[in-house]
Parts: C-alpha cells; sequence; structure tokens
C-alpha cells in the first residue's frame, strides 16, 4: 500500500476513535471524611480518551447550589487505563450541605456526561 494510502487510513482511524470518545462519565466515587473536617474524594471516570486533543481532563465536586467545592485537574489522556481512579483530599464541604454531585469534564464536550451524586455522610 502506497504511503499516502496508509497516512489517510490512519487519519480516517483516529478521526473516527475521536468522534467515539465522547462525554465523560462518572462510574464511581466515594467520600471519606478526613481527621481536620476535610473530605477525600475518590472518582472514577470512564472516557474512550484519544490523545492530548481529546480527553478527560478534569472532575468536580458540586454542592446542591451549583459552588464548586473541588476539582481535580487531570493533566494527561489516559487512552490505556479506562476507567481510572483518581482522588483529592482536603475538600471542605460545608455542614449544611447534605449532598454533593461529581461530574467530569472532557477537552472536547466539557461537562455533560454522566454524574454521580453522594449523599455526605454526617453524624
Amino acid at each position: 500500500m502506497p504511503s499516502s494510502r496508509i497516512a489517510l487510513a490512519a487519519a480516517l482511524l483516529l478521526g473516527h476513535a475521536g468522534a467515539r470518545a465522547g462525554e465523560a462519565d462518572v462510574v464511581a466515587a466515594t467520600l471519606t471524611e478526613a481527621g481536620d473536617g476535610t473530605w477525600r474524594v475518590e472518582v472514577t471516570v470512564e472516557h474512550a480518551d484519544a490523545g492530548w486533543d481529546h480527553y478527560a481532563d478534569a472532575w468536580e465536586v458540586v454542592a446542591p447550589d451549583g459552588t464548586v467545592l473541588g476539582t481535580r485537574t487531570l493533566l494527561h489522556p489516559h487512552d490505556t487505563e479506562q476507567p481510572f481512579t483518581r482522588s483529592l483530599s482536603g475538600v471542605a464541604i460545608p455542614a449544611g450541605v447534605r449532598e454533593v454531585t461529581i461530574r467530569a469534564r472532557d477537552k472536547v464536550h466539557g461537562y455533560g456526561g454522566q454524574e454521580i451524586t453522594l449523599a455526605v455522610p454526617r453524624d
């Protein structure tokens, strides 16, 4: 196969993979209270990362009123690690907040995939 046809085939395959990537979904999450009154949030994200131009690049912990309580920035694609889990410590959840929503973002679509809402386990 001539090199120009190989390059075209590779470009078509890469373009197709990017189109399939879709939005980033939160598939699991947990909250653990730390001794200092803050929270550790562990989140599992699934996204068909397609290299540096289209990958899940962050997730957030959001209060019911829309206040962002914490953001975990993801600095590189996870093409070969799906789904993947990352954590964020030191998240301050105000005493009156009884639940939080975890949402993920990707570089192309922003926020919009599957979210998870967790009850804040307080005594």
